[in-house]
C-alpha cells in the first residue's frame, strides 16, 4: 500500500477563521490526507476540530520554510495558504520561497478560499 498523501494548511492571522471554516466545511475530504501546518494554524485546527495535524514551526520563525522544503522533496500533494494581502508580514521572503517552490514543482497552491474550493472539489487532489 502506498504512502498517504499530505496536504499543507497555512493561514495568516487575519485569515485563520477562514481556514477554520474551510477545513470544517471540507473535513470529509481533508481527513483522507495527512495534514501538516504551521504551528498556530495547526494548533487551531487541532484544538477546534480535533484533527491530527503535524505541527511545524510558526510561520515567522521558519514554518513556511519547513513546508517549502517538504514541497521540494515531493512530500506534499497540495498547499492551502490563506494569505492576508492587506497586512505586511515580517517573514515575507519565506512566504515567497514557499510560493516559488510550489510553482517550480507544480504543486497545487491556493492562497484564498475560492481557489482552495476549486482544488479540493476538482481533480487536483
Amino acid at each position: 500500500m502506498g504512502e498517504q498523501k499530505t496536504v499543507a494548511l497555512i493561514a495568516h492571522d487575519g485569515k485563520k477563521q477562514a481556514m477554520l471554516q474551510f477545513v470544517r466545511d471540507h473535513r470529509a475530504v481533508l481527513e483522507r490526507y495527512e495534514l501538516i501546518a504551521t504551528h498556530t494554524t495547526g494548533k487551531l485546527l487541532s484544538d477546534e476540530l480535533g484533527l491530527t495535524v503535524q505541527l511545524m514551526l510558526s510561520g515567522p520563525i521558519g514554518g513556511d520554510a519547513q513546508i517549502a522544503a517538504q514541497v521540494a522533496e515531493g512530500k506534499i500533494e497540495a498547499v492551502f495558504f490563506f494569505i492576508d494581502p492587506l497586512t505586511a508580514q515580517p517573514h515575507d521572503p519565506d512566504i515567497h520561497t514557499l510560493l516559488r517552490i510550489c510553482n517550480v514543482h507544480e504543486v497545487p497552491l491556493a492562497t484564498n478560499p475560492a481557489t482552495a474550493l476549486f482544488i479540493i472539489s476538482g481533480r487536483a487532489l
